[in-house]
């Protein structure tokens, strides 16, 4: 880039785009692969909505809860397992499975099943879009990043 007499930058082109402060230079839209990739994204980039992308992030932080999550019952079930094991303490499965399944079984028809889980997701999405403006993308969003590597 080349620096005019005004302090202008020159472009081969001569198109230049002054942006808060800072100086842009356009470049042809035909030869820059960039620009291509957007016109060709474009009519898929507009129906992206805040609440999309916001429920895309938090699929993506709640998949990494929930390994994290995962890990450390992992470890705690090890843990409790290996000390049983070696008799230094009696647990009770039986009654911790009924008593967690008493805990997550939110219908109260004595099984953990989709509608239970339905009804999580129903709390967790009435939570994470209170006052969203834009709502309308945030399951698909959501569902996007839970999904995504």
């Amino acid at each position: 880039m080349v620096i005019n007499q005004d302090g202008k930058p020159e472009i081969s082109s001569g198109k230049v785009l002054k942006h808060e402060g800072h100086f842009l230079p356009l470049l042809d839209d035909d030869n820059d692969p960039m620009s291509k990739a957007i016109e060709k994204a474009g009519p898929l980039l507009s129906q992206v909505s805040f609440g999309s992308i916001v429920g895309y992030c938090s699929g993506m932080a709640a998949k990494k809860i929930g390994k994290a999550l995962a890990i450390a019952v992992g470890f705690s079930y090890i843990a409790v397992q290996s000390a049983s094991y070696s008799g230094y303490v009696d647990v009770d499965w039986v009654k911790i499975q009924n008593d967690i399944k008493s805990k997550i079984d939110v219908d109260k028809d004595g099984e953990f099943s989709t509608k239970d889980l339905k009804i999580y997701w129903l709390k967790l999405k009435s939570l994470l879009t209170h006052k969203l403006p834009s709502a309308g993308g945030f399951s698909i969003g959501f569902l996007y990043g839970l999904s995504t590597k």
